[in-house]
């Protein structure tokens, strides 16, 4: 394409004057040269383009004006930079407003704790100085009270059982290490091994015995332990809930009453009705946990009733049989409440796990 271009240019027409005379010959051969420089420079442009290919970073932007055109280039990466400033820009003021959201978000959770704070802090002064009124269920409180009492005589149960167990079976070791004893005292003692082996033999049957008591002993400590430290324990959290309930109630009753005693103008009449509306909502929450004690109270009752039944009956039928010497009394009874034993060494790890 470009050969054909450059013999069109150096194949070009001579123009005739009207007498048939050509030009200045040294005329047509400078518009010639010319030509052949401008279609040379034009391949070698073509060339360069048709290797590297445009520039993408920059851009051609021609204007035009009275006295011409003007061509400038400027670099899109300015383009591009500025287009991602604005767009850092907007994510930084969204993560900012936000963040700023989430602030004063946090910020009135902190005046409604604040708030509802002083309020309960100021009933109970006034309760404790007797300045306060206070809402008392006589029934429930008196059941409470009760459930506080037993769950502190329970404990003393539980750490006495405790201490008879540890004791109980430091004596099972000491039985079982004079049986021992007297056992090996009866292979080295010929003249008094008849003597050793009887008391040998009644040592392993006590500890024997011993080990099947404290199986019985375990298994009475553990269910007194569920019974006072979670089934009592629960209840008392849910009552825990309903004092404080109660106190709030109480304190936004306070803070209603206050406000009908005083003048019914347009701001006091706005924050009556919000008082009002929060006295609705603790006085809910105040009879929901009210309800709630009341029903553990009642399963709790029932369920201690039938636990302390078959632990009590347990202890004693144990107690009976290992004391009375009778150890196929003392088996079954361990049978009868479906208490097994573990076998000696099943506590300790295995000789993988020592690995």
């Amino acid at each position: 394409m470009a050969e054909s271009m450059m013999s069109k240019a150096a194949t070009m027409e001579i123009p005739i004057n009207s007498n048939g005379d050509s030009r200045n010959l040294a005329e047509d051969d400078s518009l010639e040269q010319a030509a052949k420089i401008q279609w040379s420079l034009r391949e070698k442009d073509l060339q360069q383009v048709m290797v590297s290919g445009p520039n993408l970073n920059e851009t051609s932007i021609v204007s035009g004006g009275y006295g011409g055109t003007t061509e400038g280039i400027i670099p899109t990466s300015s383009i591009k930079g500025s287009n991602m400033h604005h767009t850092s820009s907007n994510s930084s003021m969204t993560a900012e407003e936000a963040t700023r959201g989430v602030a004063v978000e946090k910020f009135d959770i902190v005046k409604k704790w604040g708030l509802n704070t002083y309020k309960c802090t100021k009933q109970m002064i006034s309760e404790r100085f007797g300045r306060g009124s206070r809402t008392v269920d006589l029934e429930l409180e008196a059941q409470i009270e009760v459930l506080r009492e037993t769950k502190r005589k329970y404990e003393i149960v539980l750490n006495l059982a405790r201490a008879l167990t540890n004791h109980f079976y430091s004596m099972v070791q000491t039985q079982h290490a004079l049986g021992d004893t007297f056992a090996d005292l009866s292979q080295k003692s010929p003249e008094l091994r008849d003597e050793f082996g009887y008391n040998a033999e009644t040592q392993k049957l006590l500890c024997k015995n011993g080990e099947t008591l404290l199986g019985a002993i375990n298994f009475f400590v553990s269910s007194i332990n569920t019974l006072v430290n979670k089934t009592m324990e629960d209840t008392l959290m849910t009552i825990k809930m309903y004092e404080n309930a109660r106190l709030e109630f109480d304190a936004y009753r306070a803070d209603l009453e206050e406000l009908n005693l005083g003048p019914r103008d347009a701001v006091t009449m706005a924050r009556i009705e919000a008082a009002q509306q929060q006295y609705q909502i603790h006085k809910d929450k105040y009879e929901r946990l009210r309800n709630d004690v009341t029903i553990k109270l009642k399963f709790l009752e029932e369920n201690k009733v039938k636990v302390m039944h078959k632990q009590l009956l347990l202890f004693h039928n144990a107690i009976s049989a290992y004391f009375a010497g009778n150890q196929q009394q003392l088996e079954q009874t361990l049978k009868q409440f479906n208490i097994k034993l573990k076998p000696p060494g099943a506590d300790k790890p295995s000789w993988l796990e020592e690995q």
